[in-house]
Order: structure tokens, then sequence, then C-alpha cells
């Protein structure tokens, strides 16, 4: 059991470790690392289409399923608060409360 313990957290300090090796060498290799104008318009599109990706996932199943009609109908309330520039308060309350009526209704 003790083998284990020190497993994991030598695995947790390792991953910790690295996570901060990654975000210290950004900033400090920023000025030396010169993407071409293709490099930076891919990237800027590849993480918009990873985000709305992952939205659409979240949003629209549930394991293997369809989530159904109420999770995607708050999504859209939200993203469509959010993007009105609503208070982040507004945008969760809503869309909350527009999946939990609608799960509701017969």
């Amino acid at each position: 059991m003790t083998g284990n313990r020190v497993l994991l957290v030598s695995a947790m300090l390792t991953l910790a470790a690295g996570t901060f090796v990654f975000r210290l060498v950004g900033p400090l290799l920023r000025s030396r690392v010169e993407f071409p104008p293709l490099a930076r318009r891919l990237l800027e599109s590849a993480a918009v289409v990873l985000l709305t990706a992952l939205v659409a996932t979240t949003a629209l199943t549930q394991g293997h399923d369809f989530a159904g009609y109420a999770r995607p109908a708050g999504v859209a309330v939200g993203g469509l608060l959010a993007w009105r520039k609503a208070p982040i308060l507004v945008v969760v309350i809503a869309a909350a409360a527009t999946t939990a009526l609608l799960r509701l209704a017969p």
C-alpha cells in the first residue's frame, strides 16, 4: 500500500513540475520564437474549433447518448447572453433556469 502512495505522489509531483516548466517556458521563449502569419492564423482558428467541439460534445451528449433538448437549449441561452455581454451571474442563472424549466416540461 505504501508503494502505491509513493508512486502516486511522485507522479503528481512530476506532472506538477512539467506543468510549471511548460508555463514558464512560454513567456521566456515568446520573444525568441516567431511563427509565420499563416501558422498564427491556423493556431487561432484551431483554438476556436477545439473550444466549439468541446462545447458541442458536452452540450449534446451524455455518455454515448443524446442528452435531450434541455441541455443544448440552456447552453444556447447562456451562449447568447454571453455573446451579448451579460454579467456572468445572469448567464449562469438563465442557462440553468432554461435547462431546468425544459426538463420539468412534459
